[in-house]
């Protein structure tokens, strides 16, 4: 079966100034596969710089890669700028900051009237599709909501504007940039359970990226880890949050606090040190400078990513970790 998205060794660099004219690579994203099919979330997990918003962003041509593909129901959209519009109509992004991505001076129905006048929907339909997404969101009713202004609503309500937005235009592909990282703690679980719905009913396939691999276990199927630029581990949900096979897999499950205040004064491993220049990150494993398993081999051949009991691992010593 032909998946929904399909990333193959997608490469996204940013270009940043050196000198008077010259100007260095960063890579954001270096060399990263990934399948999604409909109906199902996976989850980008990986600290802040680890390239996962980059990935999501390049996954909708937000961004354009240097190298790769991206085919989206089949079709090579890497480099077709013709057909855009259609594929953004069809994949749609949610942002991370709902304070920011609503324009404050347009009311809630301008924000989710405006993707609508950009792809020529008529009024009447248009009214049909905007009461529908408010609902779906559980804005209601949802005439009160319509002249409304962003300031005048919580950041959970904002962020469920945001969703309604992307909702209008009927996408079959969603990216959820850390929906629920700039709202209340107590908003949190409603919007994950809420895209969770959607996601069901309509049958989408969502990329959730997300610095909490905490909240992935509850609401993905599949998961990839990403570390500087690259995914280091990925495969089903369950299988990789209970019995992780990268070190740096296992630290972020290990950071992951613990509500059980008998736990209160259990010691945590901490990854020591900082992620990598992805500028000029380091030869060999790229978490080798961090990693306390970490050999000269490491240092100096980069593992490849390579298929171990029902995952893929980029680690020279996975086996060694899945005996343990």
């Amino acid at each position: 079966m032909t998946a929904l998205l399909h990333l193959e060794d997608i490469r996204t660099y940013y270009f940043v100034r050196k000198g008077l004219f010259g100007s260095v690579p960063l890579k954001a994203v270096d060399g990263v596969s990934l399948d999604i099919d409909a109906g199902e979330t996976v989850a980008i997990v990986g600290e802040s710089g680890s390239g996962k918003t980059t990935l999501g962003r390049t996954a909708i041509r937000l961004l354009k890669p240097v190298s790769g593909k991206i085919v989206f129901e089949g079709e090579d959209v890497t480099n077709s700028d013709a057909n855009l519009k259609t594929f953004r109509r069809r994949a749609q992004i949610i942002f991370q900051d709902p304070f920011t991505s609503l324009n404050p001076h347009m009311t809630v129905e301008e924000i989710i009237n405006e993707p609508m006048i950009i792809h020529h929907i008529d009024e009447a339909e248009k009214e049909i599709r905007r009461s529908k997404a408010l609902r779906d969101v559980r804005l209601l009713p949802p005439d009160e909501f319509l002249p409304k202004y962003p300031h005048m609503l919580s950041g959970g309500q904002r962020q469920r504007v945001g969703i309604a937005r992307s909702l209008v235009l009927e996408p079959v592909f969603m990216v959820a940039d850390e929906p629920v990282s700039m709202i209340d703690a107590s908003s949190r679980v409603e919007i994950l359970l809420l895209l969770g719905e959607l996601q069901k009913k309509y049958g989408m396939g969502i990329m959730y990226i997300t610095h909490d691999i905490a909240t992935a276990k509850y609401f993905t199927q599949r998961i990839g880890v990403m570390y500087a630029g690259k995914i280091v581990e990925a495969g089903p949900t369950s299988t990789v949050l209970n019995h992780p096979l990268h070190p740096y897999t296992v630290a972020l499950k290990e950071a992951v606090p613990d509500p059980d205040p008998n736990n209160r004064l259990r010691f945590r491993n901490v990854i020591p040190g900082e992620p990598p220049n992805p500028i000029a990150p380091p030869a060999g494993c790229r978490f080798h400078p961090r990693c306390p398993h970490a050999t000269d081999k490491c240092g100096g051949e980069e593992p490849a990513l390579r298929e171990i009991a029902r995952r893929r691992v980029a680690c020279h010593y996975a086996e060694t970790f899945l005996a343990n």
